[in-house]
């Protein structure tokens, strides 16, 4: 096993060993444990067998303090992970769940390690540098986005596993009481926000499966095709609910070459070949026949829904409850998505 202080924290690596030997097949020798991500929300770590040909892993668990009501349930995403695992969506099948917080301080789940290429900041050298390569990428999201949709909830299993009367609804007072709980200084915006959203809220489509965080980043491609998605992660905001605020949460990370250059939003989707956000919502709405005439409440939605994840991750990070760097610049980060939600906010009532 490895020496105490190369184990990231968040791992007890004794406990969660003897847990891999009883539930993980092929896993009864030393492991080690590396943090991926950047464990601004659930902490994942890459679990690896010392020994030769061992395997590898990935382990989830929530983060390190400050954990909000109904949020970080590990038991939901390995359920959702389990019903999804033979469909049309690609995902990481599922290994093990641990729901005892004795063995690790915390519940987690084990699932497969699926290597391929996630898009962040900027893709990998010699990856997708032909714009045509680069525009299958946007489109395969869209497909994995409406494959999503069209799983029927209750063949797999998932027929309670929300309540999607009244989704939006409930996301609006949700997301208010999740500030209540995280704000760390006064910030009219997103009291102007609730409000907004509060009265704007439209009919939604027939329900279906949510992701509730679906973007690139979320997403690992096939490093020799990306026209081809292997896996979608971060799965731990699935619900039953309606299906365009995932297309929302999309849109608000997808920038173009157009948008002013304060926009908070993942600048990699502006590089040339990627489809514009109107292309997306034009082959999403292809795809699925939904209306998309409210496109823009489902934005300002997804931006303040992340302005209040915002607050909780700072909230954390001044708990002294983080880990990993860059934690500080959540503060402008709130303000900047409330910001943003509100001009778009502007332009409906102008319209």
């Amino acid at each position: 096993m490895s020496e105490a202080s190369e184990v990231p924290a968040g791992i007890d690596a004794r406990a969660v060993q003897r847990f891999f030997a009883a539930r993980v097949p092929g896993a009864d020798g030393p492991l080690r444990f590396v943090m991926i991500g950047g464990g601004r929300s659930n902490l994942t770590y890459r679990v690896e067998a010392e020994e030769a040909r061992g395997g590898v892993w990935v382990l989830r668990r929530p983060p390190l303090g400050h954990v909000l009501p109904t949020a970080h349930d590990m038991g939901r995403e390995f359920r959702v992970l389990s019903a999804l695992a033979d469909t049309e969506v690609p995902v990481p099948r599922p290994v093990a769940l641990c729901e005892d917080a004795d063995v690790n301080g915390a519940p987690f789940y084990v699932m497969e390690h699926r290597p391929g290429i996630v898009p962040v900041e900027r893709l990998p050298e010699g990856y997708a540098e032909a714009p045509a390569d680069r525009r299958r990428m946007g489109m395969a999201l869209v497909d994995v986005l409406v494959r999503l949709h069209a799983v029927d909830c209750h063949a797999v299993g998932l027929g309670d596993f929300g309540r999607p009367d009244g989704y939006l609804e409930r996301q609006v007072g949700r997301w208010a009481k999740q500030w209540e709980r995280s704000q760390t200084r006064p910030l009219p915006a997103i009291d102007t926000l609730a409000r907004w959203l509060s009265a704007h809220i439209p009919k939604s489509p027939p329900p279906t499966i949510v992701h509730g965080d679906y973007r690139l980043g979320n997403m690992a491609f096939d490093p020799a095709d990306p026209g081809r998605v292997v896996a979608v992660y971060d799965w731990e905001m699935a619900t039953l609910g309606d299906p365009l605020a995932d297309l929302g949460y999309t849109l608000i990370y997808w920038s173009q070459p157009d948008d002013p250059p304060e926009a908070l939003s993942d600048s990699l989707t502006a590089a040339p070949g990627f489809p514009t956000r109107d292309e997306i919502c034009g082959a999403y709405a292809a795809a699925t026949g939904r209306d998309l005439g409210d496109v823009d409440f489902y934005r300002v939605l997804a931006l303040y829904k992340l302005a209040v994840i915002s607050e909780g991750i700072l909230a954390r990070y001044l708990m002294g409850k983080t880990v990993g760097q860059g934690f500080e610049r959540f503060e402008s980060q709130t303000a900047g998505l409330a910001a943003r939600a509100l001009a778009i906010a502007e332009g409906v009532r102008a319209g």
